[in-house]
């Protein structure tokens, strides 16, 4: 058994807990943010080399409301960039800065 693999397993058990079929891009993007915080959609969907499309349904996906109203998965907050409306900002809501850190524990043990 490789016990790093093992740990990273564990961590992203902590996102599976709330979703046990939760896609690999929504991992990912999740991820981004929280490596981003405070980031634009626009620089996500760059880096991730995602439609807008994709990237609009994958934060629907992590953020409170989920599509056609069913509920997401509460770890980020989309808001409207300040100097540009048109714009939509990224971070992680305090339930997502809680599932990063359980995620950061279980993989590295701090």
């Amino acid at each position: 058994t490789d016990a790093s693999a093992l740990r990273l397993l564990s961590a992203l058990d902590a996102i599976r807990e709330l979703d046990r079929e939760v896609p690999g891009q929504v991992l990912v993007a999740f991820l981004y943010v929280a490596s981003h915080n405070n980031c634009h959609k626009m620089a996500m969907e760059y880096d991730l080399d995602m439609s807008s499309a994709s990237a609009s349904r994958v934060c629907d996906h992590l953020s409170e409301f989920h599509r056609l109203g069913k509920p997401g998965l509460g770890l980020i907050i989309k808001y409207e960039d300040p100097s540009n409306r048109r714009k939509v900002m990224l971070k992680l809501s305090p339930f997502g800065e809680s599932i990063l850190h359980k995620m950061k524990t279980q993989a590295y043990g701090n």
